[in-house]
């Protein structure tokens, strides 16, 4: 017998959290967040996306046993924004068992009717501008920090229950250079004779320079599939995040005349530490964290955005050159860019300006409700 449980409660908010720790046990590249941290990100008044969301979270149990887990959202800003009828699910976790993955998409399905909405879109976590998206190959390859891990046999899940291809995610892998490519670095120095200039971040002035990201993006991502803004809230509550694994060498600022136009974002892959702490915050994790964060040897850029008229002027390259020379100089030996929209070949081309190559996707699913 299958079961959906909607939870609300504490401890079983706590099972939803740890139900993949139980369910990874075999995969060894599964890297689980901190659970302190996630009861964070699901707790409706520390999290300020709970302000414009309605978000429910639902448990599976087959014949007794926790058997999977999903969460079901309705993003009122994402309907303001683009009025498309299209809800969400995320946090999408379960055995390999088509029933029960059908009785949980099912359930969410059902949620978003009930809320006049038309399709059905994810896996989002808890939407475009976080985690997303279903890994569909290299699964023999480990995840870098805040991307898609799962099983092969998802997919399998998800399509059998009719839910087809909205949307790819690419990732692009480089080895560190020695230096970038000699078309790279003449395009950055034509951007510099056009008056444009990069810098590195300045942690000392953090709460500023988090100022300047904001300014850049909203007009860098407006246009981009699945776009939603983020508020100003959202923005400090991730930037506060990712304040503590910074690099500032590996982050740089575009800027014209001193105002920002673009904002590259490179960090280093902390799920290689994740995957030693097990989801535990304790004085033996904590010890692992401390060792192990000396170890990391790759990076993800993660932000990329320049502002709508600086496009196509060699700022990207400008940004490449100024994180570039952290990576090397910090003795990374590879960083992944992710994750690229499937048709945004502006950007890829710019990816394989520098050598770039693509090694992962990521898939978004639709299936009217």
């Amino acid at each position: 017998m299958i079961e959906i449980k909607e939870i609300t409660s504490k401890s079983d908010i706590t099972k939803f959290i740890k139900f993949p720790l139980e369910l990874y046990k075999d995969y060894p590249l599964y890297s689980p967040q901190i659970t302190m941290d996630l009861k964070t990100d699901f707790n409706k008044d520390k999290n300020p996306f709970f302000k414009h969301a309605k978000v429910k979270f639902y448990l599976a149990y087959k014949d007794g046993k926790c058997a999977g887990r999903i969460v079901s959202i309705v993003n009122d800003l994402h309907l303001q924004y683009h009025n498309d009828g299209v809800g969400f699910f995320g946090f999408f976790e379960v055995i390999s068992d088509q029933e029960v993955a059908n009785a949980l998409l099912g359930r969410v399905s059902a949620d978003l009717k009930t809320h006049g909405l038309k399709i059905m879109r994810g896996p989002m976590n808890f939407s475009v501008n976080e985690e997303c998206g279903l890994l569909i190959d290299a699964f023999d390859l480990p995840p870098l920090l805040m991307t898609p891990y799962n099983p092969p046999y998802y997919q399998d899940l998800i399509t059998k229950y009719g839910m087809v291809k909205a949307k790819d995610l690419y990732a692009y892998i480089i080895k560190t250079p020695d230096e970038l490519p000699e078309k790279a670095l003449r395009v950055a120095k034509l951007a510099e004779q056009r008056g444009l200039s990069a810098r590195h971040l300045n942690k000392k002035d953090f709460k500023n320079e988090l100022e300047k990201f904001k300014k850049v993006y909203n007009s860098a991502w407006e246009k981009n599939w699945g776009y939603i803004p983020l508020t100003n809230e959202e923005l400090d509550y991730m930037g506060n995040k990712l304040k503590m694994i910074v690099v500032p060498d590996m982050t740089a600022i575009a800027e014209k005349d001193g105002e920002p136009v673009g904002f590259l974002g490179l960090f280093p892959d902390f799920n290689y530490v994740l995957r030693k702490m097990g989801g535990s915050l304790n004085p033996l994790s904590l010890g692992k964290a401390l060792y192990y964060e000396k170890k990391i040897k790759d990076g993800r850029l993660m932000i990329l955005g320049i502002k709508e008229g600086y496009r196509r002027k060699g700022v990207d390259a400008l940004l490449y050159r100024e994180a570039f020379k952290g990576v090397k100089r910090l003795k990374y030996e590879q960083v992944e860019f992710s994750w690229i929209l499937e048709d945004n070949t502006a950007v890829q081309m710019s990816i394989k300006m520098i050598g770039g190559r693509h090694y992962k996707t990521y898939r978004v699913y639709d299936k009217a409700v």
